[in-house]
This record gives C-alpha cells, structure tokens and sequence, in this order.
C-alpha cells in the first residue's frame, strides 16, 4: 500500500477521497431509499461510490498509521488514528446498505405509499376515456412506457429506510469527528505564539 504519493505522505492525500466519497455516497442513499426516481436515476453509482469509499478506509489508515509513526508522540495523534479505526465498520455498513437498497430497488418498488389507490383511480379514468382517439392510445403508451415492478412490502422499505439513514448519519458523524481530531492534532498551537 502507498504511503508516500509525489513524497507527500499519502495519509494526507488519500484523506480527501476518503471525506468525498462516504459523504456522497451517504447522501445518495439516503436520497435514492426516500425517493424512488433518483435510486433509478443513480443506479449502482451509489453502491459502487460506497465500495471505492471503503476500499480506500484501510489504505487511508495505513498510510496514517506509516505518519504516525514519523511524528513525535501526541496524544492528539493517538486520540484520530483511534478515531480512524473506528471508520471502518460504519464505511462497510454504508455499502452493504447502499447495494441492499440497489438490488432491492431493481427487483421491487420502495414506497410508503401503496399504489393501490392510484390504480383504481386510473382504472376509472381509462374506463371513462374512449376506445379509439388520441386519448385511449395515449393511455395506452404511457401504461406500456411505464416499469412495472411489484412492491416491496412495508416492513422491508422501513427497515431499509431506517437502516441506511442510521448509517449515513453514523458515516458523517465519524467522519466529522475524525476530521475534527485530526485538524486540532495538526493545528493545535499554530498561530499561538502571537506572530
């Protein structure tokens, strides 16, 4: 594994992937199990942004535990590499939850709201409309244009729902904390000595 980029230290590099892809695959997968359109849209971008995120997790770690070993002794340094160990099991739920909510989604539709009510409507509208015209046909098209997958029931979409909101929260929570301990372990003093 690199721990050396241009002789840059690679922890500080990789870091910045790190902090774009889990916070973007969080945000796709919280937006793609609430709405069924954009997990259409996005397809499996949101789980394989969620593999790359993880597969970088332990390069990132590696890296900065090569740099921590190059600095002298801080226990701010120790308090974010623990930190950063913690990030692993939060990125891997992300993309165990991110390709649950993908597979699901290609073979069954997520929704809190059963369609039900709409079919009905729209059996009674087709009913009403003429056999021939541009009206029936174009009822027709639509009908035939549109993807038709069953249900999912409602147990299955809320515990989706409940699970990758639970870990995307946990995702950037980490992330923020891991960040936060990292700038005060760089930063701390700089600028302190009243230049």
């Amino acid at each position: 594994m690199p721990v050396t980029i241009g002789g840059l230290p690679a922890h500080v590099l990789l870091v910045h992937a790190v902090v774009v892809l889990l916070p973007l695959a969080a945000i796709m997968l919280v937006v793609g199990v609430l709405w069924p359109t954009a997990r259409r849209k996005f397809g499996v971008l949101t789980p394989l942004l969620a593999l790359v995120g993880l597969a970088l997790v332990p390069v990132t770690t590696h890296a900065g535990e090569w740099l921590e070993g190059r600095l002298p002794h801080s226990r701010a340094i120790e308090h974010h590499a623990d930190l950063g160990d913690q990030l692993l099991p939060w990125a891997a739920g992300l993309f165990v939850m991110a390709a649950a909510v993908w597979w699901v989604g290609r073979r069954r539709e997520l929704l809190w709201r059963r369609p039900a009510d709409d079919d009905h409507e729209a059996d009674r509208h087709d009913a009403d409309a003429p056999a021939s015209g541009s009206g029936g046909t174009a009822t027709m098209t639509r009908k035939a244009e549109a993807p038709t997958l069953a249900v999912a029931p409602l147990w299955l979409t809320a515990v989706l729902t409940v699970l990758s909101i639970a870990v995307a929260v946990g995702v950037s929570i980490m992330l923020y904390r891991i960040g936060d301990s990292g700038a005060h372990a760089v930063w701390n003093g700089v600028g302190s000595s009243g230049r």
